[in-house]
């Protein structure tokens, strides 16, 4: 139908009632805008398959693919490999479950969720949403330290390397601090955080997703190499045996394990947010679910090979990061390869992690104080053969304070596989099981006690045992490695 508009424009509109969204998107044909804008009135989106997948693979295939073979070696030949397939199911079947919580309602035209706090508020709202803010938050926080710990021991794995090589087999133990490495980690960090948004980052997301497979490719064919310079399969069907770890170590280590290979796929944290990316039709929903299908597959085939080779050559003596631990054997520049790979990847992948983080704290700012020009004020840096800089005063003093604080919590707890497995433990259960499930229970409105709910619920009961097996093993080997810590003065 017709309707007269301000200035005697007439608007052509439909019976939309129920999505209003969709007059929005009519209104702006009319004006000939609508090939700029979504449906929301936002810049159109670009993202496909494969810059979701580049996302979603820069997250995942991070240093958590480095403690596969140790957590393999906690479980042994049979439980190691069945406890990463279930995860990957477990982790492709709820994160399609949340792809279908993007839209509120209508899947194609219901309002967007920009965040996963969003879709639990549409969804859930209450309390809930609190928790999941601090839980998700937490988290994110959480990563940043555990990344900015593995970088470092990526760049000092580099400079040991080098210096075993230079010593020619003399007794040299090359010890040296995290400290430094951790510090020009946390300034190459300040500087890329000052990109303002999550879609501005898609570069370097592809630049990092590639360094993940360059350096994962290359543990794997030294894991192969070890295996046919032995001729043997090392490891047991059940894992480290007792004898070589007390009863009470091998519970701990076991427990741990879990939380490595659920860190090793965690991403749902920022699925929503990757998703908002994407451009429709077809709906955001299908081709995240494509994304996801085509993300999991790979990280799962990789994290199999990586993990199992890994076992395979060092048996019940995996170490607990695969590329650090191969005792800088020759060639020590394919090490040093792969260790370069991995700091470029956690580059991105702490950006991937902290954007959703970041845009949440400066919207809350503009929100309290919307005439504040410090938080609110850009200014325009110009930059020789490019376009200005949009330099944000607020979000260069708190991103800085973020990085530094990150940092400073990351050489006091350099503890790389006991912060991985504690980081996977508390993340896994909420944001990856737990709100997808409701969410999807809620948005669909399936019946309680029907048979689908009780599946549902029987699956959420399950990964929270999990979880808390895995925090309980994680906690106890942070305590352990406390006892022998000295903050700012051990050295490696």
């Amino acid at each position: 139908m017709k309707k007269m508009g301000e200035n005697g424009v007439v608007k052509n509109y439909q019976q939309v009632s129920n999505f209003p969204s969709l007059e929005v998107s009519l209104e702006l044909q009319n004006h000939g805008v609508s090939k700029c804008l979504d449906d929301d009135g936002r810049i159109k989106r670009t993202g496909t398959v494969w810059t979701a997948s580049a996302h979603i693979i820069t997250a995942v295939i991070g240093s958590g693919v480095l403690s596969l073979a140790w957590a393999i070696a906690q479980l042994g030949w049979v439980a190691g490999p069945v406890v990463m397939i279930l995860f990957s199911f477990v982790i492709y079947y709820t994160s399609a479950l949340l792809a279908d919580c993007y839209r509120h309602g209508d899947p194609v035209c219901g309002k967007r969720n920009y965040t996963y706090m969003d879709a639990v508020r549409a969804n859930l709202g209450g309390f809930q949403v609190k928790v999941c803010g601090f839980i998700q938050y937490l988290n994110l926080f959480g990563v940043a330290v555990g990344y900015t710990i593995a970088a470092s021991i990526s760049m000092m794995a580099v400079k040991r390397s080098n210096c075993f090589h230079s010593s020619k087999g003399k007794k040299n133990p090359c010890h040296m601090s995290s400290t430094p490495y951790m510090i020009m980690f946390g300034v190459a960090e300040i500087l890329f955080s000052q990109i303002p948004d999550f879609d501005q980052i898609w570069w370097l997301s592809i630049v990092a997703a590639v360094m993940s497979f360059t350096y994962s490719s290359i543990g794997l064919a030294l894991g192969i190499a070890q295996v046919a310079a032995t001729g043997t399969f090392r490891g047991s069907m059940t894992g480290i045996s007792i004898g070589a770890v007390t009863e009470t170590q091998k519970i701990w280590r076991s427990f741990q394990a879990f939380g490595d290979i659920a860190f090793a796929y965690s991403y749902s944290i920022i699925l929503i947010e990757i998703q908002d990316t994407i451009k429709s039709p077809p709906s955001e929903a299908k081709t995240m679910k494509k994304a996801t299908l085509l993300s999991v597959m790979v990280t799962t085939l990789f994290y199999m090979l990586c993990g199992c080779m890994g076992y395979a050559a060092f048996g019940d003596q995996a170490p607990g990061n695969l590329l650090t631990g191969f005792g800088f054997y020759n060639p020590f520049w394919l090490l040093d390869i792969a260790n370069v790979a991995i700091v470029i990847h956690l580059v991105g992948a702490y950006q991937v992690y902290c954007q959703p983080l970041f845009a949440f704290v400066e919207k809350w700012a503009s929100q309290q104080w919307p005439k504040s020009e410090f938080i609110t004020k850009n200014i325009q840096v110009p930059i020789p053969g490019f376009r200005p800089f949009n330099l944000n005063l607020f979000r260069l003093v708190w991103r800085s304070a973020f990085v530094v604080l990150t940092t400073l919590i990351s050489m006091l707890l350099p503890f790389f596989n006991d912060v991985v497995g504690l980081l996977g433990a508390l993340g896994f259960w909420p944001l990856t099981v737990y709100f997808p499930i409701e969410m999807y229970i809620a948005q669909r409105r399936i019946p309680k006690w029907s048979t689908r709910w009780v599946c549902l619920q029987i699956l959420s009961i399950a990964c929270l045992v999990i979880s808390i097996t895995a925090a309980v093993g994680s906690i106890a080997g942070v305590v352990l490695d406390l006892k022998k810590y000295r903050p700012f003065k051990t050295s490696y």
